[in-house]
């Protein structure tokens, strides 16, 4: 952190604060009456807080606030003048933020006061509201009002918001996700209910945002165990996926609806249609990273049916194309998919037709690489194949010990998936139900689920 970058710092917050027409003594006030409202009252009294505050804004040798203070500040200024928290681009909080980076705080922790904020903003009821910048709303309701209106900037805005929410999954449960996630379908939906007024020059990338809404919505809704409202919301991802005229956003669609049909309904049939389509899509459009993640789920339903010859040669055409050149790849901003989930899909091919020890490997490996809060479910997923892949090796204790981690990620956020694997993890463990073990696990997933 350079000199000029802790001055920036101090005088973002020495603005934000003249901004809402607060003195140093108003303002340490206002964090003394935010701490008693979270309960979580400061020692220091109101001159020592001020003293706080003037240390921040200092023009000789300002002070990064403690964690403490940064969450007190992040409440403060995560309201809007009428009282709803505001989280998105352009907000005080949005500022606050930059202000805590300049002056040295790191990455991590900035995250963190997001998630934390949003988590907040999800339960209060307002959900998308908050997660929009200060004029966005306005924007929104014009172009609702009439469709002729919608511009590069309206687009962008549905974009950014869709974003934010992608951003929450495995910090937030699906249910809140959901409720953030509905004004963004619900807005894509009217206005291409009237896509004869839209201007055309806007209408593909309306389309692809919607695609890439509906088909959240509907990951969203397989997760909430709306499985019909799941159906729908997919179909009309397709539909909006098709209309952009890029097949490799169709097969984004197809995999994630591949994916939910795979545990919502019996046999691997409808599931394999899906990732077929999916494949043809992909090999039709310009990203590989598209056709590394068809391929990856076609080797997991193909292994999953026994076909052994068949799963490995899919992963074979996977690595191809991750190991490819992914520069200017289209989906680079849509999809997370890594060589890290790749392992994960090996794991699952050698669980299935090949070698546990092989498969334990390959889901250590995954499981090591998923870190970021994003890859949360998909980290406890693989965890759980991995404790599997244990069992199979003769080491129940150990299996045990691997899903208790699991378990916290899957009540904590929710995931049907990480719940379904899991339940299917304990089955394998019948064998030793009267080890203690076994007996304080169940107690866990019993206390986790509230069952």
């Amino acid at each position: 952190m350079s000199t000029h970058d802790s001055a920036v710092g101090a005088a973002t917050l020495k603005r934000l604060r003249q901004r809402h027409g607060r003195s140093l003594r108003d303002t340490a006030r206002a964090l003394i009456d935010t701490s008693a409202q979270l309960r979580q009252p400061l020692d220091a009294g109101l001159s020592g807080v001020q003293r706080s505050v003037a240390r921040w804004e200092s023009g000789t040798a300002p002070v990064l606030p403690c964690e403490r203070y940064q969450f007190l500040l992040a409440h403060l200024y995560a309201r809007d003048a009428d009282g709803h928290m505001a989280l998105g681009p352009g907000t005080d909080f949005a500022e606050l933020l930059d202000a805590l980076a300049h002056l040295g705080e790191s990455e991590h922790r900035l995250n963190a006061l997001r998630t934390h904020l949003a988590r907040t903003a999800t339960g209060s009821g307002r959900g998308l509201l908050a997660l929009l910048g200060p004029t966005a709303q306005d924007a929104l309701a014009v172009a609702l009002a009439d469709p002729s209106r919608v511009d590069e900037g309206l687009v962008d805005l549905l974009r950014v918001a869709l974003a934010h929410v992608n951003e929450q999954v495995g910090s937030i449960p699906f249910v809140r996700l959901q409720i953030c996630l509905a004004p963004v379908v619900e807005s894509c939906r009217r206005l291409l209910d009237e896509r004869a007024s839209v201007p055309a020059a806007f209408l593909p990338d309306l389309q692809a945002v919607a695609a890439q809404a509906y088909t959240l919505a509907g990951r969203f809704a397989f997760e909430t165990r709306d499985d019909q409202a799941a159906r729908s919301l997919y179909s009309a991802a397709t539909t909006a996926a098709g209309a952009t005229g890029a097949s490799w956003r169709r097969a984004m669609v197809h995999l994630s609806h591949a994916l939910v049909t795979l545990y919502s309904r019996p046999g691997l049939d409808a599931a394999k249609a899906l990732v077929d389509a999916a494949v043809r899509d992909a090999a039709a459009g310009e990203s590989v990273t598209v056709r590394a993640r068809a391929h990856a789920v076609q080797a997991e339903v193909a292994a999953r049916a026994g076909a052994g010859s068949e799963a490995r040669g899919a992963l074979g055409l996977a690595w191809y194309d991750m190991d490819s050149d992914r520069d200017g790849d289209p989906a680079a901003v849509t999809t997370s998919f890594s060589p890290a989930h790749l392992r994960g899909f090996e794991g699952v091919t050698s669980l299935y037709v090949g070698d546990p020890s092989e498969a334990h490997a390959y889901f250590a490996r995954s499981a090591a690489s998923l870190s970021a809060p994003r890859e949360r479910v998909q980290r406890a997923i693989v965890s759980t194949d991995q404790a599997v892949a244990r069992i199979r090796l003769d080491d129940p204790r150990a299996a045990a010990s691997l899903l208790h981690d699991c378990v916290e990620a899957a009540a904590s956020t929710g995931s049907r998936v990480a719940s379904i694997r899991l339940r299917r993890a304990r089955r394998d463990l019948r064998p030793w139900r009267r080890e203690d073990f076994v007996t304080e696990l169940d107690d866990h997933m019993m206390d986790a689920f509230d069952v």
